[in-house]
């Protein structure tokens, strides 16, 4: 069942958060970000609901004029009988036009990528967040593993002086 930490609040919208790709913004420096539909089956949803799904790896790819996710992993619903879906298939992304052809033309160029960074439902509906991200170098995420370190350590003294 989630949390109320789970619950968020989007201009007046409750939002429940199901996954978030914590590693992308780690390893990314993200440039912007977008909102959108998922196309999903019966039974993915109802995974979605029970939290089986794993964003670390995916990625979204373009057919033609169309943006996909990929090896976005929504593991099989276990009550569901023979019209279960594959964990792994491309899962068409709603966007509208004008999006779509600024995450194309910014995938074009040379270091962007455009990966999930979180899924939600939002108003019964669901949704992922996607970013077009350009690639950390390895200092760059030392400094942001140093920056964490020291805010811990900031924390924790104005803790104890309490």
């Amino acid at each position: 069942m989630a949390s109320v930490s789970d619950f968020g609040n989007l201009h007046g919208m409750s939002i429940l958060i199901i996954q978030e790709n914590k590693k992308a913004r780690f390893d990314y420096e993200i440039v912007d970000t977008f909102e959108a539909g998922l196309m999903l089956t019966g039974s993915e949803v109802k995974s979605l609901r029970d939290r089986n799904v794993q964003l670390k790896d995916s990625y979204v790819s373009f057919r033609g004029s169309e943006a996909f996710l990929q090896n976005a992993h929504i593991s099989e619903y276990k009550a569901s009988s023979y019209n279960n879906h594959e964990p792994e298939r491309l899962r068409k992304l709603l966007l509208n036009r004008i999006e779509l052809d600024r995450i194309f033309d910014a995938l074009r160029e040379k270091g962007y990528s455009c990966v999930p960074l979180k899924i939600y439902f939002k108003k019964g509906r669901a949704k992922l967040e996607i970013a077009l991200v350009k690639g950390k170098k390895t200092h760059d995420k030392r400094e942001a593993i140093k920056k964490r370190d020291a805010d811990a350590q900031l924390r924790s003294t104005l803790r104890r002086s309490r």
